[in-house]
């Protein structure tokens, strides 16, 4: 009997994922190490998700994400000013560089330079990858149980 992804299974895979314009931005491949997810527990972003629901152990599938299936849209709005002594004082910045940012609830989330002076840095607060449409390629190496309910 083959094995289908189901939500609460734990999958093995592999995956690679590319911009519009063939540029890879992620790839499992390139660690050479798969990915293991647990089906259904948010772990992955929506489109990826559902793409990878119903897939049988050791089928390959690619497949494209619109915004709204993956990092939403790109919010003009996001932004945010800094005081720059909230960074180490030998932080070297570059504009475009991706920072991780600490949020009022302790959550961690990535943020973009796009402008710093020698008192404030302002930064994107959108995903590197909202606005954008990803393609992916992926390919489930095992389906497995719930490695909670194993034993």
């Amino acid at each position: 009997m083959t094995k289908t992804v189901e939500e609460g299974n734990l999958v093995t895979l592999h995956y690679r994922g590319t911009l519009k314009d063939g540029t890879e931005f992620d790839s499992s491949y390139g660690r050479e190490e798969p990915m293991k997810v647990l089906a259904g527990s948010g772990q992955l972003i929506t489109g990826f998700e559902k793409a990878l629901s119903g897939m049988t152990e050791g089928e390959k599938k690619t497949f494209t994400l619109a915004p709204a299936e993956a990092y939403g849209d790109h919010d003009p709005e996001a932004k945010t000013t800094m005081e720059r002594n909230a960074f180490p004082e030998d932080f070297d910045f570059t504009t475009g560089m991706t920072v991780p940012l600490s949020g009022p609830a302790g959550q961690t989330f990535l943020a973009t330079i796009t402008d710093f002076d020698d008192d404030t840095v302002t930064a994107d607060l959108n995903h590197p990858m909202a606005g954008k449409d990803l393609t992916f390629e992926v390919e489930v190496l095992e389906i497995g149980e719930d490695e909670t309910t194993v034993g």
